[in-house]
């Protein structure tokens, strides 16, 4: 469902004295902030949730008190969708947009609709987490496996464990997972999973002959699990969970110790922005060390910049995976628009299509 926040001009008075240049940034930074303003607002689109977005919001507010900040809380496919469709109705739509749709954020921006802009904080980020100077990762998001402590004791600990556990009787319809013909993020989490991790076509077939039910959030996933509709939730979103797992006791998050697949959560302002400026001291803020530490600590959507501190840091996911080398983070690369092409998601969807029915 989608969410509309709007965050008033509250504090105005005090924006000449907090919306300053930020350290190491250039002087002639201050016409871009001179400039948003006069902007005043900034449409947001985004597939992050509303509940680990809002501390971002709030600390961006905080920065720069003047904006009135529109968030539109979307799902992928539908974000792409909209965007595509108000572009080419020449009315209006997002300056931001932000989303786990990696091949869909490529797409667009490449496809000319991303502001060609060198963020202040690019120098702090590696050549896979960039593309050109259009597309910028903000995240690093390991793919869990959630379980309900009520009926699990012991989670497994690698897909092939995993596989095992699915194969008792016990667990037919028991397990939820992506449909990834609906969801974006789904199919990118799958998808992946076939290049990354050994035997991923057994554990799919596992699914298959456990009834897995398929969903289109990790979101509705997770409140499977809480109810105990579910016991395990496959490719969770690490991110979602973290957070959910703070207020509910019964949620444990579990990592595969033998390959963890991992996505960043790439950013773009809109060519079309009506407010450009504006955008870019957000994207600037959410690559910045204060964004990124937010990231961290509070929304626990991962931090992607080397050197943050908190529970949502890289450092903490390779400390239970083994290390670093069990860590695949999908690149921002044109490389992602190949699963875009009909022949390779049909191969893809064929080949999970057939996996759940055990062939």
């Amino acid at each position: 469902m989608q969410k509309i926040v709007c965050v008033t001009l509250a504090l105005a008075a005090a924006a000449p004295a907090l919306a300053q240049v930020p350290k190491g940034y250039p002087a002639s930074y201050q016409k871009t902030v001179d400039e948003a303003k006069k902007e005043k607002k900034l449409v947001i689109y985004s597939s992050t949730d509303q509940a680990s977005a809002q501390f971002l919001l709030d600390d961006f507010k905080a920065l720069y008190p003047f904006v009135d900040v529109e968030y539109n809380d979307i799902g992928t496919t539908q974000l792409y969708s909209r965007y595509i469709s108000e572009a080419a109705a020449g009315g209006k739509s997002a300056d931001f947009l932000w989303s786990s749709g990696m091949e869909l954020q490529v797409k667009l921006a490449t496809d000319g609709y991303a502001l060609a802009y060198t963020s202040p904080e690019a120098k702090n980020y590696a050549a896979t987490s960039k593309l050109d100077n259009i597309l910028y990762g903000t995240t690093m998001e390991p793919g869990v496996l959630v379980y309900n402590k009520r009926f699990v004791k012991k989670p497994p600990t690698t897909h092939a464990e995993f596989a095992r556990v699915l194969a008792d009787s016990k667990m037919n319809g028991k397990v939820a997972t992506w449909d990834p013909e609906k969801s974006g993020i789904g199919f990118t989490f799958l998808h992946e999973d076939t290049v990354a991790v050994s035997g991923a076509m057994d554990l799919f077939k596992a699914l298959g002959k456990s009834g897995a039910g398929q969903y289109s959030s990790s979101g509705v996933m997770m409140e499977k699990v809480i109810s105990g509709e579910h016991y395990f939730g496959y490719n969770v979103i690490g991110s979602y969970a973290l957070l959910r797992a703070e207020k509910v006791p019964d949620i444990g998050v579990a990592y595969f110790r033998d390959k963890t697949v991992a996505f960043q959560r790439p950013a773009f302002i809109s060519k079309l922005a009506e407010h450009p400026n504006t955008a870019k001291l957000f994207l600037d803020y959410l690559l910045s060390t204060r964004g990124q530490t937010v990231m961290a600590n509070k929304s626990l959507i991962y931090a992607l910049r080397p050197g943050i501190e908190g529970p949502a840091v890289p450092k903490n996911v390779y400390s239970k995976i083994g290390g670093k080398k069990n860590l695949v983070v999908i690149p921002v690369s044109r490389d992602l628009l190949k699963n875009l092409d009909p022949a390779v998601r049909n191969d893809f969807l064929n080949d999970w299509r057939s996996a759940l029915k055990g062939q």
